[in-house]
């Protein structure tokens, strides 16, 4: 049989996915048999973008939690980009684990999740679609450490040498997953670093209650969806969205809503929050997480 080879030196062996836009196969570098991702587009795909984000990921390249892009080029009738392979996604973990994570799981990610963002402003770029099934756990060694996929819809918000930030605009369309949209993005306005920040706390507060007011809304069309959406975000103060949760998801929600649209948003501040309240809780950084198989556990 033929054997499908990208790059010369990785062999593909099955579909282990599917991105907003083209299929994940598992490949295999030939040379020395360690595993790859390899995201896969059609040449003829309507909106072309794996060049786009394999270019967003040269960018952000080196960062902590930042997949590492070993190869992208043309094979046959598709664009393929070659990356390191990482685990279950965050979405695919919160189902295993029944749909909800303890604050410890929840405040474990947050730590990390508000680093990842900040890392990705610093490289001039916002994500413009947090959601859970952007953010993976490694593998092996990295098993602790969350890494940030999905670059596709990502925007340059600023001039990398003199930071000019990108002007503000309206009635622009939605981008990104209307579940963890902020409410500035619904109205139509040019997102900045502080809707990557509001998304999260959406998320973030998804993990801690299973699940979001504004989620199984009905409605005939994804304009009227979409509306009902915002109209219900905006409707549901903070403290109705956290109620039963530490106020600290209040805060962060109040603080993120708050930014103007050029703010730097004080990403320190939102992980002190946080650790403060885990060790108030007696926590451990011991990077026990829900879905952790605690392989030695003390007999009693």
């Amino acid at each position: 049989g033929h054997e499908l080879r990208v790059g010369n030196k990785y062999r593909v062996s099955r579909r282990i996915g599917s991105g907003s836009f083209g299929e994940i196969y598992l490949g295999t570098n030939v040379v020395n048999g360690e595993e790859v991702a390899i995201k896969v587009e059609p040449l003829k795909a309507r909106h072309p973008q794996l060049e786009y984000e394999a270019r967003v990921y040269k960018s952000l390249a080196g960062g902590v939690g930042i997949p590492f892009v070993r190869w992208f080029g043309i094979e046959g009738d598709c664009s393929c980009m070659v990356l390191d392979l990482l685990g279950p996604s965050l979405e695919d973990l919160f189902s295993f684990c029944g749909r909800r994570f303890s604050l410890k799981t929840v405040l474990l990610l947050a730590d990390q999740l508000i680093s990842r963002i900040e890392y990705i402003h610093a490289k001039n770029f916002l994500h413009r679609d947090i959601k859970p099934d952007n953010f993976l756990m490694g593998l092996a060694k990295r098993g602790n450490q969350v890494s940030v996929i999905d670059f596709g819809l990502a925007k340059k918000y600023r001039d990398p040498k003199s930071h000019l930030h990108i002007p503000y605009r309206e009635h622009k369309n939605l981008t990104g997953t209307a579940r963890y949209a902020s409410i500035s993005t619904h109205l139509g306005i040019e997102q900045a670093r502080r809707d990557d920040l509001e998304s999260l706390g959406y998320v973030l507060i998804y993990f801690c209650r299973g699940v979001l007011p504004w989620q199984g809304l009905k409605a005939i069309t994804k304009k009227q969806k979409y509306d009902r959406i915002m109209e219900k975000k905006m409707t549901t103060p903070a403290d109705v969205l956290t109620r039963g949760y530490p106020n600290e998801f209040t805060v962060y929600i109040n603080y993120t809503r708050s930014l103007r649209f050029d703010d730097k948003p004080d990403y320190s501040y939102l992980r002190k929050m946080f650790r403060d309240l885990f060790i108030r809780e007696g926590y451990h950084y011991d990077y026990i997480f829900d879905w952790t198989v605690v392989k030695y556990q003390q007999t009693k």
